[in-house]
Parts: C-alpha cells; sequence; structure tokens
C-alpha cells in the first residue's frame, strides 16, 4: 500500500533540542517521583496481595485494557517465568467467550488506573459469581474495580508525565514497577533459585549455563584423544593431530587418566631444545592431570578452565576411567561460554 506525502499529517509544532532535552528530563523526575510515593504507601493490601497470589491454587490470570492491557501482559510473564502460574486474558475477549479460561481456583489480577474500563467493570459480576478472588490495581479506590476487589494496591500517581496530563506515562510506570515488586515478593517467598530460572528460560544465556551438562557438549568414544604410558612420541602426536583437542590424555589399561600432554607443552620442550624422537608418552606427560566429573555441568568445566588457565579438560566417570574430552572451543559452540 502507497502512503502518498498528502496523507502524512504535517507537525503542529516546531523541534527544539533544548526543550526535548528538558521534556526528557522532566519525564524521568516526575515517574522517579511517582515510583518513590508508590513506595511510600504500601502497606498491609501488598503483603495480603502476596499472600492470595502464593495460595492459589490455579493461575493468576491479570487482565487490562489498552495500555494498562500492555503492562498487564508484561506482569503476567514476568510472573510466569519466576514461579507463579501466570496468564493475560483480554478483556473484551473474555466478555465474548474468553471469560471460559477462568476458573474458580483462579485469582484475577484487573488492572485499570481509573478503575472504570467498561470491558472489565463488565465482567466483575460475574467473576464474583464463580468466587473468583479479585486483586485490584488501580489509582482510584472509590472505582467500580476497587469496589468489587478482595484486595485493593494502589497505583495512582499525582500527574503524567504527558505534558497534557493525558497520555498514560507515570502512572502505567507505577503499574510495572508494582508488577515486578509482586513478582519478586512471589519468587523470593517460594524459594525461587537460578535453576528455577533456567527451566523456563531453556534458550537463554543462563539456561545454557545451568541446564547443559558436559555429557551434552563433550567429545566421546574414538573422538577422544587417548594413548597408552609406552606409547611413542610420533604416536602421541598423531593422536593429537587427529582428534583436534590439542592435546591428548595418557591412560593405563582399563582406561584410568595418568596423564596430559598438550600442545603447549610440546612447545616448550621444542623451546628447551629437548631430543623427542625416542621418548615414550609417560617420559612427557603431566601426572594428575585437572580432570572433572561426567556428571558437571559445562559451565563448571568453563569455570575450571578460567582458574587454570587451561583450554581442555579430560572428563571422568567415578573410578577415574576417562570417558570424555572438551576443549573451549566445544564450550564456544554449545555457547556455554
Amino acid at each position: 500500500m502507497t502512503v502518498s506525502a498528502s496523507s502524512v499529517p504535517e507537525p503542529q509544532g516546531s523541534f527544539e533540542p533544548a526543550r526535548a532535552m528538558q521534556l526528557a528530563k522532566d519525564t524521568l523526575e516526575i515517574e522517579s517521583a511517582a515510583l518513590l510515593a508508590l513506595r511510600g504507601r504500601l502497606g498491609d493490601s501488598f503483603a495480603q496481595a502476596v499472600q492470595a497470589m502464593l495460595s492459589v491454587r490455579g493461575r493468576v490470570v491479570v487482565m487490562g485494557m489498552g495500555k494498562s492491557g500492555h503492562i498487564g501482559r508484561k506482569i503476567a510473564a514476568t510472573l510466569a517465568s519466576t514461579g507463579t502460574a501466570a496468564m493475560f486474558v483480554h478483556p473484551a475477549e473474555a466478555s465474548h467467550g474468553d471469560l471460559g479460561m477462568i476458573k474458580p481456583i483462579d485469582l484475577v489480577l484487573a488492572i485499570s488506573n481509573g478503575g472504570e474500563s467498561d470491558e472489565i467493570t463488565v465482567i466483575l459480576p460475574v467473576l464474583k459469581r464463580q468466587g473468583v478472588p479479585l486483586i485490584a490495581m488501580t489509582g482510584k479506590a472509590g472505582s467500580t474495580l476497587a469496589r468489587h476487589a478482595d484486595i485493593v494496591l494502589d497505583s495512582g500517581v499525582e500527574k503524567e508525565a504527558c505534558p497534557l496530563n493525558l497520555a498514560p506515562t507515570a502512572s502505567t510506570t507505577a503499574q510495572l514497577a508494582l508488577g515486578d515488586a509482586l513478582a519478586v515478593a512471589l519468587l523470593d517467598a517460594r524459594g525461587f533459585r537460578p535453576e528455577d530460572f533456567a527451566r523456563s528460560h531453556p534458550g537463554g544465556a543462563l539456561g545454557r549455563k545451568l541446564l547443559t551438562h558436559l555429557a551434552d557438549v563433550m567429545r566421546t568414544g574414538d573422538n577422544i584423544p587417548a594413548v597408552l604410558p609406552d606409547a611413542s612420541f610420533s604416536q602421541l602426536m598423531r593422536e593429537i593431530t587427529a582428534k583436534g583437542l590439542g592435546a591428548s590424555a595418557i591412560v593405563d589399561e582399563g582406561g584410568r587418566v595418568l596423564g596430559i600432554f598438550t600442545d603447549g607443552d610440546l612447545r616448550r620442550l621444542i623451546e628447551k631444545g629437548a631430543d623427542l624422537r625416542n621418548v615414550k608418552a609417560r617420559e612427557v606427560m603431566h601426572s594428575n592431570p585437572k580432570t572433572i566429573s561426567v556428571d558437571a555441568l559445562a559451565a563448571e568445566a568453563a569455570q575450571q578452565m578460567e582458574l587454570h588457565r587451561i583450554t581442555s579438560v579430560l572428563v571422568v566417570d567415578r573410578d577415574g576411567v576417562l570417558v570424555g574430552a572438551v576443549n573451549s572451543n566445544d564450550l564456544m559452540r554449545a555457547k556455554v561460554i
């Protein structure tokens, strides 16, 4: 679709950099003041809301219209990702069938600055008849929404940051912050841990660090570079070259790790002028090398590499038998580091 130049509204004012900067500062000041005022008004109703959300057997259903709806979607997402089962239901759609998503075991968190959104107020009697607990987040304590609610969270602001005092700005910031405060209080009360957060964020960096085990990324079987102690130096070098790890384990007949030889060791021997033609693997290996359990997280291997300034680590079972190997490149491909 082509938009003609005549369909684009002409600006009614003029851009002044100094005024834009001042308005930006005013906006941040107004919204900061709104949050500080909100902090001062927190009372027993906040603790009651947290307790009600902890006790609910179903889900926290967040509702809101317009800008409050956008904030509500974010609050629902934050609750869900921090251990509280939650979803957003659009109040207008609720009047046309989506109300069936809400069960008596659920709890509704309804957000409306004025508390008089028709799409919300029309479904309040139905929620009451179903026995669904209702928490109102509103800036008007005497509103229809507040009167129907079991718990009222005051999200009111003295004024909007909008110069016209019309566009929801400070009020939506207050709603968002209050929703974050609920989520933080709830995750603390639930004993929510980083591991729990990772389970709901498997695709994120934290999820990869906390959920990826060495067994998921390590080299196994014939891809593990390993030779016996009596292997010749040329055999040792062929093994390192063939497996591409930059190192090779030296193991006994039972597969238990005795030592390791790395590319760095080779460079240091050459610098010393060592005669390597007739040496055995046992003569050049580092005994008791750094190893890690096969049950460990991949992130632990990364930490060990960083701590000891090494680029590869051998993976062993409980008996010290070599079962895998991993280097920094393997961890980078897995996006663990």
